[in-house]
């Protein structure tokens, strides 16, 4: 199936366009903010990128300068990307920033209660998102859970009430012996977490103001204290109704949407198997694809591997029928039935689905092995193996005691289930990682949009990444090719549809309404991107050379002093204010309008006592990562070090504050928070090799060589296709330049390689052989050459990385007298994303800056190394000015208008049947 790109309606969000304007402003007075280090170091999962950038633009709206009292948000974030671990994440953020002890968390169904409970309060349980043992600046945290906030709250503790939205509200409206009261919410400030809140917005719905709603519950604790904050998180909310559009407008603070999600590799891929098989054939088709899934884990090595398998019904009596189904067709299963179904199936799939076939043929490749193959299909898919998940989830229809649990630890080793028949209960807060395959019972199915966007949820909820343990190392993003025979095994889940027409397109119709891109799982053979025989006659193919820079051994003598780990300045350091020191009241916090530095006073005592709280500076810890320092003394004293005698520390605090309003606590937690940046800096500043200035060529004929790469292919994507790669034809003389018969490139790559086409004539008016190179990563792994081919960092910096990265693209210059190879980066994101990456473009300039300082093998002199800044969108930074001074000796390039420097000229794209 296919369907043309639909340009998605844009809704406009007054506060979430106002905070990404704050973002990026150069004036934004938060712009240096980070996730405090004692978020992550508290959590047993790392924040990512997006859940930190979600983190950063909540602090913004509590600390604009304009008086406002934000007071209710809405996140509005994938399914699968990780909410309840930003939620983890802010219950620490508001207790330590903003002094918040009191926390409700809320939900419309007892299963997600449940799974949440255990998230954020049972330790023993292995889906805990704790640290077992949380401290914060030196003391020991506690999370307990409570059914009323104590009057009496303990120092260092944080109350966490969790219940479902029918309990809060029958609390709240038919009050009872032991239910918290409107009072008691507005004893001490609580923060609500409000999940699944698109549950929430009934009588906005109804544009009426119903007095004993879930939604007016949720209201009345809110507005019990002018303090009190609602943070709302949903995966889907329906803008275009106009009533939960004036409702949010000013509340969505943050977005992170399900493709963007997919396309950054934290999820499985989805593929859609749309074949004509009756229920009773599909069943047996996933059980052999399941257990081949199995079969390939184990080949390769990892070892511990149960993939799981939903059936998906339209009710609960389909779904218990189906159940007795299955266990009657494993009961009944002989080898003479296995091999003749393999071998039809086999005919019947041969040119439908490519997983299956893989299946398929492995089956018939090891049919000697089938009597053993039996034997284990009937022990992994007995009924004991199978969880029938059909009780109710409201009340007293709970699922008997055993099986929630087992529901919501399928990942577990010792969790022997391999089956679940369900119809709509795991539609929300299911978490489970090992899912991989879904299929969707025919008997009494309907196809009407309701149903199929519910199925579409779920298969949003199933396709959470399973982070299998490969060659020791475990992952939460995609680690193989898309579409490759492990990545369609391992990393990706499989939805076993209806083949009924009006059916599957409402179905595609509710994947792009989620912005969920899959595909049909068809053959999808890698391209061959081929280098031209036009290049390969020429003198820079046969003898031509590319240079990276080589890495060199750490010892530890390197590491005589903080500026070798990034610490600069050590003697005049200035800190942000922090107002986690001083117990003022809430409003004051968030109008505190100008700030200005004052010297804070300190003795020796402030940084001991500091270094006895922080467990980095017990002296066997400090001596892994500074293995030159001799002694804490050294550490505090030395010239080389922190050198306390001659530090000068500053804060910025409000400007009514003067030093003399700092306690005793207030500098003991600014140091600590002090050394704990210092303690950052050391850890990403270690490594036993890094980059130097001496660069190394490697023939290009042994590096530039031909290679497959597959384009996975979407059909249910609607919205931003920048994120999405796809082949480009490079063919005929006029492109010559371009050194692969293909570019599989993005949307902003396009734009660059389009625009190098645009000035190769006067490029070559200068050096007449000019060509571009795609350093693809594909190509570096098939080679198995890509170690050799990354810059890394050689000069001093604040920033201090050693991994090193690759350009993605190369442009050789060369004439009669010498040749320059010139590094370019696209990079696209937001500007935090370009934060990040920012040393990789430092590296670069400062390539072209220092060309006096790198030193070649002595049989080269007439090459010139240049890199030059990013290329951005609509070359935001200039890049095609800086590429024309440094090898033009020009400030631009002739003869183009501004329309074309900023024109993207799409080449044309490769179509099947061009292959």
């Amino acid at each position: 199936m296919s369907s043309k790109p639909k340009k998605k309606k844009q809704i406009s969000l007054p506060l979430l366009d106002e905070l990404k304007r704050h973002d990026a402003s150069l004036f934004n007075e938060n712009i240096a903010f980070q996730v405090p280090e004692y978020v992550n170091n508290n959590l047993i999962h790392d924040l990512r990128d997006y859940q930190e950038n979600a983190i950063r633009f909540f602090h913004y709206t509590q600390t604009f300068n304009d008086a406002r009292n934000i007071n209710h948000v809405l996140f509005n974030m994938a399914t699968g990307s990780g909410k309840t671990d930003l939620m983890a994440a802010l219950i620490l953020f508001m207790f330590k920033e903003y002094g918040y002890q009191n926390f409700v968390f809320t939900v419309n169904t007892n299963s997600v209660l449940n799974k949440t409970i255990d998230n954020l309060t049972n330790k023993a349980s292995n889906k805990y998102l704790f640290q077992q043992t949380m401290e914060i600046n030196g003391e020991r945290i506690n999370i307990i859970p409570v059914t009323r906030f104590p009057v009496e709250q303990s120092q260092n503790v944080i109350y966490l009430k969790l219940s479902t939205v029918q309990s809060l509200s029958n609390d709240l409206f038919i009050p009872a012996e032991n239910s918290m009261s409107e009072l008691e919410y507005g004893r001490n400030k609580v923060v609500i977490l409000g999940d699944e809140a698109h549950h929430y917005s009934a009588s906005t719905k109804k544009e009426k103001d119903e007095e004993k709603t879930w939604e007016a519950a949720i209201k009345r604790i809110l507005n019990a204290r002018e303090d009190n904050r609602l943070m709302e998180f949903t995966a889907t909310i329906d803008l275009e109704n106009r009533n939960i559009y004036e409702k949010y407008k000013d509340k969505v603070i943050y977005r992170y949407t399900l493709d963007k999600f997919m396309f950054q590799g934290f999820s499985k891929n989805v593929k859609r198997i749309e074949g004509s098989a009756d229920d009773r054939d599909k069943m047996l088709n996933v059980v052999l694809l399941s257990e081949y899934r199995r079969y390939t884990a184990l080949a390769k090595g990892i070892p511990i591997f149960k993939p799981v398998i939903m059936f998906k019904s339209q009710n609960i009596k389909a779904s218990n029928y189906s159940n007795e189904v299955f266990n009657e067709m494993i009961e009944g299963l002989t080898v003479e039935v296995l091999n003749q179904f393999i071998l039809r199936q086999q005919k019947l799939d041969d040119s439908e689905s490519s997983t299956l076939n893989y299946a398929y043929q492995y089956y018939l490749e090891h049919s000697e092995e089938l009597p053993t193959i039996l034997r284990t299909i009937k022990r992994e898919f007995e009924p004991r193996r199978v969880l029938n998940a059909n009780d109710s989830d409201r009340g007293a229809g709970m699922l008997e005691k055993g099986q929630y649990q087992a529901l919501n630890s399928l990942e577990d080793e010792d969790n022997l289930y391999r089956v679940i028949f369900a119809v709509a209960k795991l539609t929300e807060g299911w978490d489970v990682l090992n899912l991989y395959d879904i299929v969707r019972i025919s008997e009494n199915a309907k196809g009407d949009k309701k149903s199929t966007m519910s199925e579409a949820q779920l298969i949003g909820r199933g396709a959470r990444y399973n982070p299998f343990i490969l060659e020791g190392q475990s992952s939460y993003k995609r680690r193989f090719e898309d579409d490759s025979h492990d990545s369609l095994l391992l990393e990706t889940l499989h939805y076993h549809t209806i083949n009924e027409p009006q059916y599957l397109k409402n179905l595609v119709n509710s994947l792009e309404a989620l912005d969920l891109p899959s595909g049909t799982d068809e053959k999808n053979p890698p391209l061959e991107v081929k280098v031209k025989s036009s290049f390969k006659r020429t003198d820079v193919w046969r003898h031509g050379k590319i240079f990276y820079n080589q890495t060199i051994v750490v010892p530890d003598s390197y590491y005589t002093d903080l500026s070798k780990y990034g610490v600069q300045s050590i003697n005049d350091v200035t800190l942000p204010w922090s107002y986690s020191s001083r117990e003022v009241d809430y409003k004051e916090e968030s109008t505190s309008l100008k700030t200005h530095p004052i010297v804070v006073k300190l003795d020796d005592r402030y940084f001991k006592k500091a270094m006895q709280k922080l467990t980095f500076f017990r002296f066997d810890s400090m001596k892994r990562y500074l293995p030159e320092l001799k002694s804490k003394e050294e550490f505090l004293y030395g010239e080389n070090w922190l050198n306390i005698k001659k530090l000068t520390l500053r804060v910025e605090a409000p400007i009514e504050f003067a030093e003399s309003d700092l306690t005793s606590k207030d500098k003991l937690n600014i140091v600590m928070s002090y050394l704990s940046d210092i303690e950052t800096k050391i850890i990403k500043g270690y490594s036993s090799a890094r980059g130097s200035n001496n660069f190394i060529g490697y023939p290009i004929k042994e590096y530039l060589t031909d290679y497959r790469k597959r384009v996975p292919k979407y059909d249910s994507l609607k919205g931003n296709r920048s994120q999405i790669v796809e082949p480009r034809k490079m063919l005929g003389d006029e492109k010559d330049w371009f050194v692969y018969n293909l570019a599989i490139v993005n949307e902003l790559e396009y734009d660059l390689i389009q625009k190098i086409g645009e000035r190769v004539q006067e490029l070559r008016g200068k050096y007449p052989e000019t060509y571009l190179f795609r350093m693809d990563e594909q190509m570096n792994r098939e080679t198995r050459k890509g170690e050799n081919l990354k810059l890394h960092q050689f000069q001093q910096s604040e920033q201090v990385r050693f991994e090193g990265f690759q350009p993605d693209f190369i442009l050789y210059l060369r004439n009669a007298e010498y040749y320059i190879q010139v590094f370019i980066e696209p990079k696209g994101g937001d500007s935090r994303r370009m934060e990040r990456e920012q040393w990789k473009e430092e590296l670069l300039t400062y390539i072209t800056e220092h060309e006096a300082e790198l030193v070649f093998e002595d049989e080269v002199s007439n090459v010139k190394i240049k890199g030059l800044k990013f290329y951005t969108d609509k070359d935001g930074r200039n890049m095609f000015s800086q590429l024309a001074q440094v090898v033009l000796d020009k400030d631009h390039f002739s003869g183009l208008s501004y329309e074309q420097e900023s024109k993207v000229a799409e080449l044309p794209l490769l179509y099947d049947d061009d292959k």
